[in-house]
């Protein structure tokens, strides 16, 4: 097929290099606008997607908006049979969602109707699923409601963020290229009308643990925002961040150091750091991070 690709982080590149290696003439990438980043956050970074498209050799374009009649026009002119869309994070008008002959596919990392919006994985750990998935799905003008073509799940099974992030993208790749293989043997599907979740956007305040939570939840909380933002607390004016913890036996004042391993009350139970970063710092363990931070037994953190 001849296909326009939209799509900007990590989570896509694998949808538009399996597209690539399948056959199907991608004819231009659409991605966000580079970014200011860099070591010293000044120097434009390129997306993700842009430098998958790049060493593939495909055009990209970076719009700061769809909703130009110019831009709308210039994409109907690409003449696509279909646009494939994963993660790009504008919102596309009629225009564009009518422009391809078949129409646009979108690459959700949710087993829809559960969280429809913008953060599906981090939600799916914050709220102990035991599994998550991907569906492809029809796109319209509502938010994630359009019907779906497929679905694959896999289990949460304790993993964080990133490594579901990365399973699901490789998940999302293979099942659209298999459904643009045959369209016509995955007819579309409403969406049931029971079950919708709405993934809000992360804010950076959720990612500071709240001891008060139980164990289980705070181990969530880890997992969620690994690797990033991070989940973190505060000792002598300083963040750290906790990228791993586990669930461990103790109990106390919410948020006070129980031993010398950084194990933590919380609200019920303890949690125990396995892995975290000081501001500045690598990622290290907690048993180093404490060679060279008094955090003892009868801490209170915060």
């Amino acid at each position: 097929m001849r296909v326009i690709f939209m799509g900007t982080p990590d989570f896509a590149a694998p949808a538009l290099q399996a597209l690539v290696a399948a056959g199907h003439e991608v004819v231009v990438a659409y991605t966000q606008p580079p970014r200011p980043g860099g070591r010293r956050g000044k120097e434009l970074t390129p997306t993700p997607v842009h430098k998958a498209a790049e060493a593939l050799g495909i055009a990209v374009r970076h719009p700061a908006s769809l909703k130009g009649a110019e831009e709308q026009a210039e994409f109907a002119a690409l003449g696509a049979d279909i646009a494939v869309v994963a993660a790009y994070g504008l919102i596309l008008p009629q225009a564009v969602l009518d422009a391809p002959r078949l129409g646009c596919l979108n690459v959700h990392a949710s087993l829809l109707p559960r969280w429809r919006g913008a953060a599906p994985i981090q939600r799916a750990i914050l709220a102990g699923d035991g599994q998550t998935g991907v569906t492809i799905m029809q796109m319209e003008a509502g938010l994630d409601t359009g019907p779906m073509l497929a679905v694959d799940k896999t289990p949460t099974d304790g993993k964080t963020a990133g490594e579901l992030t990365a399973e699901l993208a490789e998940i999302g790749a293979l099942l659209m290229v298999e459904v643009l293989a045959d369209l016509p043997g995955h007819a579309p599907v409403v969406q049931p009308e029971g079950g919708v979740t709405y993934a809000k956007k992360i804010d950076k305040a959720e990612a500071r643990i709240d001891w008060n939570q139980s164990a289980v939840d705070v181990e969530r909380q880890v997992r969620a925002f690994a690797p990033a933002p991070g989940a973190w607390f505060e000792f002598e004016g300083e963040r750290c961040k906790v990228l791993a913890a586990e669930l461990t036996e103790g109990d106390g004042a919410a948020g006070m150091v129980l031993d010398a391993a950084l194990s933590v009350a919380c609200g019920s139970g303890a949690v125990q750091a396995v892995l975290v970063q000081r501001a500045g710092r690598p990622v290290m363990t907690a048993q180093d991070l404490l060679r060279g931070w008094d955090i003892s037994a009868g801490t209170q953190l915060v």
